[in-house]
């Protein structure tokens, strides 16, 4: 008797316990913010070596979590780059390869079978929203962002029009928001600021349920226009300054195909839309922690690729290509090599650094393990959540590839420290192969393809391996004035 009474117990606790297991809540997912800059070279950011001005917010994300040293974009411009991070394909494999435009406005457009970040997450439960620039598709088309997996998007849908700051107006969703303060010439309201009080109120809208958040923002993009406020806080900084002479702003609607406004004051203008930016990183850090949500986020920091010399920035003077060969538009490192830096409290070591090679298309797998979701067989990444949690062993990549399509065409590889580039595709696709040793030569200065006949071998067969042709998209032939 006494036996059975205490088998009656057991089961009674046991049962108790199973119950309060199953009131139990299920952990919330980690919320996801990537913040892609637009044209940010590898040595523009002071925690990559930056002197001429600093960007303590973001510094702050790589005190906190983990610098790469190593990273990639999907390429050297803007919209097949970021199709390669949506869609976790290399530009040889990925739909969008080359800034086309297309009627009435905009860029060629994913197609609807594309399998993309935001789609992923989606089924897991996530919000997402999309706040700056897009690049890949018009409203209405297939590569509309709310078609692409995007549950809110506010800002430009086409990235040449993304080039000012003062546009005549943005998207919010379907809707054209016009903004007739900036009609004309006149310069009344800053998109940058705008898109970033839309972005603070997704994160506070959402902050119930795990969201994904792409901060597309277009700084610091060619126009180097910022506020007069962080304007006066530079001009006089910078020495004697060489204004930059844009278009005449006295023919109507001048700002419809995407000009660049005249900057007098050009170098202090590069410092203040880096405050702008740095700025923003911090207010998005504010509102988490009000929330509470910043031990709970996944905080990725980077650029779509190399720096522009247009508008007036002075690549030189601010050393934005960190010492690496090229800027925008070159496959070699200064063009595609990135800053990266992430950051996750609890799972992301503080202050490392780390020299694992990273693309982007390597995001989308990392996104789908962390969700929980099984990663499409298309990709082209691998997960990177080893080396960013420190649990499990981190799978390497046989080699990286990249194309680009402008200015006769060229695609580029890396294998290891050995990093190949091929020019002139249009004219020569079977032309000479550039060889350099980034362990010893990370400026890409001296050529050894004559020194390393295998290696070159290897690479030639890569480099056709992994193009795969599209109808859309052809190696341009050189045109005047092409570098």
């Amino acid at each position: 008797m006494k036996a059975a009474k205490i088998l009656l117990l057991l089961l009674s606790l046991g049962g108790g316990l199973a119950a309060t297991q199953q009131q139990r809540p299920a952990k919330r997912l980690p919320n996801i913010i990537f913040i892609v800059a637009d044209d940010l070279g590898y040595g523009d950011l002071s925690c990559y070596g930056q002197q001429r001005y600093q960007t303590p917010h973001i510094d702050q994300l790589a005190t906190e979590g983990m610098k790469f040293t190593q990273a990639y974009a999907g390429t050297a411009v803007c919209s097949p780059s970021r199709s390669s991070f949506f869609t976790g394909q290399h530009t040889g494999h990925t739909p969008v390869r080359g800034n086309l435009p297309v009627k009435p406005e905009g860029q060629y457009p994913l197609p609807d079978s594309s399998m993309t970040i935001p789609k992923l997450l989606r089924q897991a439960g996530y919000a997402t929203g999309c706040f700056g620039k897009w690049g890949l598709g018009s409203v209405g088309n297939s590569g509309d962002p709310l078609n692409q997996g995007i549950d809110e998007f506010f800002g430009y849908t086409n990235q040449t029009l993304a080039h000012n700051y003062y546009p005549y107006y943005l998207w919010h969703n379907r809707e054209k928001v016009l903004l007739p303060e900036n009609r004309g010439a006149r310069s009344g309201t800053y998109a940058p600021d705008l898109i970033q009080q839309k972005t603070l109120a997704f994160i506070e809208q959402h902050r119930a349920q795990p969201f994904a958040l792409f901060v597309t923002t277009i700084i610091p993009h060619a126009e180097l226009a910022a506020p007069p406020a962080y304007m006066r806080q530079a001009i006089g900084k910078y020495g004697l300054e060489k204004p930059y002479i844009g278009p005449d702003t006295s023919a109507p609607g001048f700002r419809k195909s995407g000009p660049y406004l005249s900057q007098p004051y050009p170098k202090a203008a590069v410092a203040a839309t880096m405050r702008v930016l740095d700025d923003q990183v911090g207010q998005i850090m504010q509102k988490l922690r009000q929330l509470q949500l910043d031990e709970n986020t996944l905080v990725i920091f980077t650029s779509d690729n190399g720096p522009s010399a247009e508008g007036g920035k002075d690549l030189t003077y601010f050393n934005s290509s960190g010492g690496l060969r090229g800027a925008k538009r070159d496959l070699y490192e200064g063009g595609i090599r990135v800053p990266f830096v992430v950051r996750w409290p609890g799972q992301v070591k503080a202050r490392t650094v780390s020299p694992q090679l990273v693309a982007f298309w390597d995001l989308l797998p990392t996104f789908t393990e962390l969700a929980g979701l099984k990663t499409p067989a298309h990709t082209d990444g691998l997960s990177l959540l080893p080396t960013l949690t420190g649990r499990g062993r981190q799978a390497q990549h046989p080699y990286l590839y990249w194309e680009f399509y402008e200015q006769g065409g060229s695609v580029a590889a890396r294998l290891g420290q050995w990093k190949a580039v091929r020019l002139n595709m249009a004219a020569a696709p079977n032309g000479p192969i550039e060889l350099y040793d980034l362990a010893t030569d990370p400026g890409e200065k001296h050529n050894v393809a004559v020194q390393q006949p295998a290696l070159v071998a290897r690479f030639a067969e890569i480099l056709t391996k992994e193009h795969v042709p599209s109808p859309a998209f052809q190696f341009q032939p050189k045109k005047a004035g092409d570098e």
